[in-house]
C-alpha cells in the first residue's frame, strides 16, 4: 500500500516537472464544481475572494471563478487564502487553469515550407523569394494561397490563342480535351502548327503559366497547377467575327475562364473591337455561361506603349464583360510596352527592361523558356489566380470576380504619377487599375463572399446636337442623372462600370483627349493623345469604359471633357470643323445599399 501511494506521488511530481519544462503558466482563473445552484457558487466565491463569472458553457454546476489578487500568469501554483477553496465542503472539485499552447493548423507563409522538384522553380521570382536580395518580389502571395490548400482543383481554364501543345510534359496531365477545339482547322485537336520560325509558341506559353503540373521534374509550376487546361486554336489563320464568336462560345457551361492575350494591332492608330457576333457571344456568356453564374473573360490590356497606344481604343479590353489586366516590372516600374486606359482592373508582374527578369513558362517542342514577356504574361497569371478563387467558392458570379479584384488588389510599390483615391475610397491608376493582384487575399475573400445583388443598368441620353470644338481648346458637355430613379427596377445606387458612347467627327483623331468627371469630382481619362493616329474617321458611336468610379454614387451631374490639341498645323479648310456629339452615357452598376462588400 505504501509503495502504491509513493508511486502516485512520483508520477504527479514528474508530470508537473514536464509541464513547467514546457513553459506552462498558472493563471488567476479556476474551474469549480459546486452543487446547489448559482447562489451557492456566489457565496463560496465571495468567501475566498473570488468573482463568479458564471456557468462554464453547458456544464451544470461548473463555474468560472476569477481571483484579481493572484498573479495573472505564474510559473508555480501560488498558495494563499484562496487556496482553501479546495477544502471547502461545498466544493466538489476545483482546478487552477493552465495556459495551453495552441496553433492554427494552416501552413505559415514561408517559402521554405514549399519546394518543388521542377527545375525552373527556383527561377520563378514572381511567386517566391529564394535569392534573399532586394530584387525578390512575391507580393502577389500565390505561395500563400497554395499553402491554404487552393491549387485550382476542378476549375476549367481555356487559352484562346494559336493552339497549345497538349502532349507537353508539363501540360499533358492537366490537359482537358472537353475544353479544347481547333477553330482554324475545324477539329478537336488544338496542337499548334509547327514551322521553322516557331510562330505558334504563344498559346503553349500562356497555358503553362496557368496550369503546368507541379512536382513532375519538368520545367515550371503553374499558378493553378491542379486546374484543367484547354486550348482554342483560333489565331493561326484568318480571324473573323465568326472565328472569335465561335472561340468565345465553346462549351460555356463547362469552361469557367477564358484567357485571351491578343487584340487589335497595338500600333497607336487602330480603333477596333468585337463585331456583332462576338458582342452577342460576350453577352450570352455572362448571362448563360457557368450555368447562369457567367463566363469569366480575362484579357491582356495591350503592348502598344512604345507606339503611344491607348487601350481604350481596344474594344475587347474596354468591354464591361472582360477583365482587363496590366503589367509591371519586378521593380514596380512601368514597362516600355505598357498602354494606359481606364478599363484596366488589376496588374501582375511581367518583363521589363533588359536588366529585369522575365517570366518562366512552358515552350513549344516540349521545352521551357525564361523569356515570356508583355501583358500576354499577365492575363494567364490572373486567370490562374481566379481559378484559385473559384476553387474556394464555385458560386462566384462574373461580377463577384471583378469585385474581388477591385477589393483585394493593392498599389504596393507600383510607380505611377496618377494614383488617386476615388470617392468610395479605392486607390486606382490608369496604368495599373486597382493595383497588384493578391492571390491569398482573393481566396480568403472568396470563402466568405456574398453574391452581389443583380446588375442594374441606367441609360441617360443627352440632347443630341452638334457642337464645334475650336482647335486647341476644349468642349465640356454635362448630363445630370438621378440613377434612373423614375424606373425603380433599373435604379442605380453605387457604380461599377461607366460607359460613355460618343460620336466625334475630327480631321486628326490622335489629337483628341477625353475625360469624364463624376458627380463626386473624380476624374478619369477615357482617351489620351496618340501620336501616330492620323485618321480622319473620328469616333462613330464608340464606347469608352472606365472602372475608376467603382463604388461611387451614380446620382448627380456628369461632365464629359473633350480636348483638341493639334500636334501640327492643320489645313485651314478643316480648322474649326471638329464636331462632337455626346450620344449617351451608360452607368452600369447594381443596387448595393444592402451589400457592404460592394461599396
Amino acid at each position: 500500500m505504501t509503495l502504491f501511494l509513493l508511486s502516485i506521488l512520483f508520477t504527479v511530481e514528474v508530470s508537473q516537472s514536464v509541464v513547467r519544462g514546457h513553459g506552462a503558466f498558472y493563471t488567476n482563473h479556476w474551474a469549480v464544481r459546486i452543487s446547489g445552484g448559482p447562489e451557492h457558487a456566489d457565496q463560496v466565491a465571495a468567501k475566498y475572494g473570488y468573482l463568479n463569472l458564471g456557468q462554464i458553457g453547458s456544464l451544470e454546476d461548473h463555474y468560472h471563478f476569477h481571483h484579481s489578487r493572484v498573479v495573472r500568469r505564474a510559473v508555480y501554483s501560488l498558495k494563499g487564502p484562496h487556496s482553501f477553496i479546495h477544502m471547502d465542503p461545498k466544493v466538489d472539485w476545483a482546478q487552477q487553469q493552465i495556459v495551453k499552447p495552441r496553433v492554427k493548423r494552416y501552413a505559415q507563409s514561408d517559402a521554405n515550407f514549399i519546394h518543388f522538384n521542377d527545375p525552373k522553380w527556383s527561377n520563378m521570382w514572381y511567386i517566391h523569394c529564394n535569392d534573399k536580395t532586394s530584387r525578390c518580389r512575391s507580393e502577389m502571395n500565390i505561395l500563400s494561397a497554395w499553402q491554404r490548400g487552393y491549387t485550382g482543383k476542378n476549375v476549367v481554364v481555356t487559352i484562346l490563342d494559336d493552339g497549345i501543345e497538349r502532349n507537353h510534359p508539363d501540360l499533358a496531365q492537366n490537359y482537358d480535351h472537353l475544353a479544347s477545339y481547333d477553330v482554324n482547322g475545324n477539329d478537336h485537336d488544338p496542337t499548334p502548327r509547327y514551322d521553322s520560325r516557331n510562330e505558334n509558341i504563344h498559346g503553349t506559353r500562356c497555358a503553362g503559366e496557368v496550369a503546368a503540373v507541379a512536382n513532375n521534374s519538368h520545367c515550371i509550376v503553374g499558378i493553378a497547377y491542379n486546374a484543367h487546361i484547354g486550348g482554342i486554336r483560333m489565331l493561326d489563320g484568318d480571324v473573323t467575327d465568326i472565328v472569335e464568336a465561335k472561340s468565345l462560345g465553346i462549351r460555356p457551361d463547362y469552361i469557367d475562364i477564358y484567357s485571351a492575350s491578343w487584340g487589335p494591332k497595338d500600333d497607336g492608330k487602330t480603333v477596333d473591337g468585337p463585331g456583332p457576333l462576338t458582342k452577342q457571344t460576350f453577352e450570352r456568356g455572362i448571362k448563360k455561361g457557368r450555368k447562369g453564374l457567367g463566363s469569366i473573360f480575362v484579357w491582356a490590356s495591350g503592348n502598344g506603349g512604345r507606339q503611344g497606344d491607348h487601350c481604350s481604343c481596344d474594344g475587347y479590353t474596354s468591354s464591361i464583360y472582360t477583365i482587363s489586366i496590366s503589367s509591371t516590372t519586378e521593380n514596380g516600374n512601368k514597362p516600355w510596352y505598357l498602354e494606359a486606359c481606364s478599363s484596366i482592373i488589376a496588374t501582375t508582374y511581367s518583363s521589363g527592361e533588359f536588366n529585369e527578369r522575365k517570366i518562366v513558362t512552358t515552350d513549344l517542342r516540349q521545352r521551357c523558356t525564361d523569356g515570356h514577356t508583355g501583358t500576354s504574361v499577365s492575363a494567364p497569371i490572373v486567370a490562374g489566380i481566379i481559378a484559385l478563387a473559384l476553387e474556394a467558392n464555385l458560386l462566384l458570379t462574373w461580377r463577384d470576380v471583378q469585385y474581388l479584384l477591385v477589393k483585394t488588389s493593392r498599389p504596393v510599390h507600383l510607380k505611377a504619377d496618377d494614383w488617386k483615391t476615388n470617392a468610395a475610397g479605392h486607390r486606382v491608376s490608369h496604368l495599373y487599375g486597382f493595383g497588384l493582384v493578391d492571390a491569398e487575399a482573393m481566396v480568403l475573400e472568396a470563402t466568405k463572399w456574398r453574391t452581389v445583388p443583380p446588375q442594374h443598368t441606367c441609360t441617360q441620353i443627352a440632347e443630341r446636337r452638334t457642337r464645334y470644338i475650336p482647335a486647341g481648346q476644349s468642349l465640356n458637355s454635362s448630363i445630370t442623372t438621378s440613377g434612373c430613379s423614375e424606373e425603380p427596377e433599373q435604379f442605380v445606387d453605387y457604380l461599377e462600370h461607366v460607359v460613355v458612347k460618343v460620336l466625334i467627327v475630327h480631321p486628326r483623331r490622335g489629337d483628341l483627349e477625353i475625360n469624364v468627371i463624376s458627380p463626386s469630382g473624380t476624374k478619369s481619362q477615357l482617351l489620351a493623345k496618340r501620336l501616330f493616329d492620323n485618321s480622319n474617321e473620328g469616333f462613330r458611336d464608340w464606347e469608352f469604359m472606365t472602372v475608376h468610379f467603382w463604388g461611387e454614387r451614380a446620382q448627380g451631374t456628369w461632365t464629359l471633357e473633350i480636348i483638341d490639341s493639334p500636334s501640327k498645323p492643320r489645313n485651314p479648310e478643316v480648322l474649326g470643323k471638329t464636331r462632337a456629339v455626346m450620344d449617351q452615357m451608360l452607368t452600369i452598376a447594381s443596387i448595393v445599399s444592402t451589400s457592404a462588400q460592394a461599396a
